[in-house]
């Protein structure tokens, strides 16, 4: 195989595929017959001959699949059994549920699948290829019964060219798995925990962890995002509350100090308050300077962070670069969803979509509080997503934000849990997949009303040993759809969960992408409490075999072996899809590390801005391939 000097190779990691139509009495379906080393420039006839049979076999499909457990063998379920001592009274997170995180961890090329459980143990399954998998958790060494697990963060720790597993812990106090862990990947199959050597085992209430090089010395930082301990019960709105550091809890910023980390935290200009309730961390180089800045989403009365980079130190421009943010914010993703080369944030809140639930659960700020809210420093904030349209820095020299999504068709999608930015569909323009749902709804305006009758919980307590368990069971549950907007040129989005295939009804929260089948589409896996995980297998390679695809996996050096940070430009016809190398994306999860890129035009080069170091330009680009690129040495 040819090895450009450029120090990239390309690989045909998707083979053609023969579909015919078999009917019989009971049913028919599309039956695959794999063909190798097949001749494009003598076979075209019959390769478009066969496009034309295969779309008119899979196009009954929805987009996405859901696959069984039995036949992915993912049995996951985040199952979730309140006590009387434990349950969303005493503890506000009990039904966030846990998060997904995907990519290859055994180095055989099939990105496997970890699941964390909150009172079930965490999941790890390695890919056998075909779409089945094999649950490997007790011999990796990674079983965690007795642990409430939250985020999961894939990074290579130390710079070995393994990925390796991050950890953050949650739940009620004790026990000796209680703080944050890291696995250190063994390249065996198993991996040793070592999240104290590193100096990363917090005991808080853990939410995500995410990995980025923020001072330019090329190995990998950490964010890591708590809650605070304390009852939200006991805050009220205050102005200079965000200036004082919470002792007992809070987010911390730790920088990478050759394998040890250290707490850099208010040196650095990263709040750590009692009052920051964050669901999400979000990196990019937001104003395209070369350093990574961050966007801290807050739940509750507290504004969200807007970290712009200044060469090792922050500061937080959210309320100058934007006009409004979202109220409770859940968590989302940055990326570039409108193709002019700056990072555009998309942040989901709990606005519904249906009427009947707008009414019954939304109860809004009164005039006068809103406006003190604002004077005593926590910004202009509203009940709906935000989809930040990134205007680059105008002439003042400063970084500014439109907040389109209203505009874009996509403000409410209910009880939402981050969001995921990408070619879901393989036509050059980025969706977002939005997860949705809570188990206990204890937003609903009529349960409230019923429970803040002080005689009737008086008569529920002297009539139940547990009435808080009986309380509980007057909470609404109802599962609620996941949402996928498909983005279009002009900026809108259109809904097309069901169009798609991922309307079904369920309590998600966190969700992951990547490519489980190396066929050259992004499919999906989701977290969901009290239910078996959403498996989604996309059909987008055969329903639309005349789109193009790119996949880009990058080898940097070390210890930055999977280029994070790096920036990515594919042009075409004058055309640029930017995307930039940062795996943890959505809520409390981990994206496959492989690139995916998808277009209708004939492609003419890639621009790879590695972290802090070259560039480099590559040429001579076939469509449908995964390209590996090494940086230089």
């Amino acid at each position: 195989m040819r090895q450009p000097s450029y120090a990239a190779s390309i690989h045909p990691r998707w083979p053609f595929t023969i579909h015919r139509i078999r009917q019989d009495m009971q049913s028919s379906a599309c039956m695959s017959i794999r063909v190798s080393r097949i001749i494009l420039a003598a076979k075209l006839p019959l390769i478009l001959s066969l496009g034309l049979l295969l779309g008119a076999c899979t196009r009954n499909v929805p987009l996405f699949e859901l696959m069984s457990p039995e036949q992915t063998g993912i049995t996951f379920a985040n199952t979730l059994t309140p006590a009387e001592t434990l349950n969303t009274y005493v503890f506000r997170n009990f039904y966030n549920g846990g998060g997904v995180a995907i990519g290859d961890l055994n180095h055989d090329g099939l990105a496997d699948v970890f699941l964390t459980g909150n009172q079930v143990s965490n999941r790890l399954y390695i890919n056998l290829g075909n779409f089945r998998f094999e649950d490997v958790t007790q011999q990796a060494g990674l079983h965690s019964a007795g642990a409430w697990t939250t985020g999961v963060s894939m990074v290579d720790i130390n710079g070995d060219g393994w990925l390796d597993l991050y950890l953050s812990k949650s739940g009620p106090p004790g026990g000796p798995k209680r703080h944050n862990e890291l696995f250190v990947n063994q390249h065996d199959g198993t991996f040793v925990e070592m999240a104290h050597e590193y100096g990363i085992a917090f005991q808080t209430l853990g939410i995500h962890a995410s990995f980025f090089d923020y001072d330019g010395d090329r190995d990998l930082d950490t964010y890591v995002l708590s809650n605070p301990v304390r009852s939200l019960d006991d805050l009220q709105p205050a102005p200079n509350l965000r200036q004082l550091p919470d002792p007992d809890g809070g987010n911390r910023l730790l920088r990478n100090d050759d394998g040890q980390f250290t707490d850099v935290t208010t040196a650095s200009g990263i709040y750590s308050s009692k009052i920051g309730f964050g669901l999400g961390v979000s990196v990019a180089d937001l104003n395209r300077d070369g350093w990574t800045d961050l966007y801290v989403s807050n739940d509750f009365f507290e504004h969200d962070y807007l970290y712009l980079n200044q060469n090792g130190t922050f500061i937080d421009v959210g309320t100058s670069a934007t006009q409004t943010m979202s109220l409770s914010s859940m968590g989302g993703d940055i990326a570039d969803y409108n193709g002019d080369g700056w990072p555009d944030i998309f942040i989901s809140d709990m606005l519904p979509d249906l009427p009947w639930r707008y009414q019954s659960r939304i109860a809004f700020p009164s005039w006068p509080a809103y406006l003190k809210s604002v004077a005593d420093g926590y910004h202009h904030q509203a009940t709906r997503n935000t989809l930040q349209l990134n205007r680059g820095p105008l002439p003042d020299g400063q970084i500014r934000f439109s907040e389109v999504s209203r505009v874009a068709g996509l403000e409410s999608t209910d009880w939402s849990w981050g969001g995921l930015i990408a070619d879901f569909d393989l036509d050059g323009q980025r969706d977002i997949f939005v997860p949705n749902g809570i188990f206990k709804d204890l937003l609903d305006q009529d349960f409230i009303s019923r429970a803040s009758n002080a005689d009737s919980l008086r008569s529920l307590f002297l009539a139940h040993e547990e009435p808080i368990l009986k309380l509980l069971e007057q909470v609404p549950s109802r599962a609620l759809p996941n949402h996928m907007f498909a983005g279009s040129s002009d900026l809108h989005f259109e809904d097309v969960s069901q169009q798609w295939g991922l309307a079904t009804p369920g309590f998600s929260t966190g969700a992951a992408y990547g490519d489980l089948d190396n066929d050259g589409d992004l499919d999906l896996v989701i977290n969901n409490v009290n239910m078996p995980a959403f498996i989604y297998r996309n059909h987008a390679t055969e329903h639309f075999p005349e789109r193009g695809r790119l996949q880009i996996k990058l080898h940097g050096k070390a210890p930055n072996t999977f280029g994070v940070g790096a920036q990515v430009s594919v042009w075409a016809t004058g055309r640029q899809w930017y995307t930039e190398q940062y795996l943890q994306r959505g809520f409390q999860s981990s994206v496959d590390p492989v690139l995916h890129f998808g277009f209708t035009e004939g492609l003419d080069s890639v621009i790879i801005q590695w972290p802090h170091g070259e560039r480099q330009l590559i040429t001579d680009i076939q469509s449908n391939r995964r390209l590996i690129v090494l940086e230089s040495q």
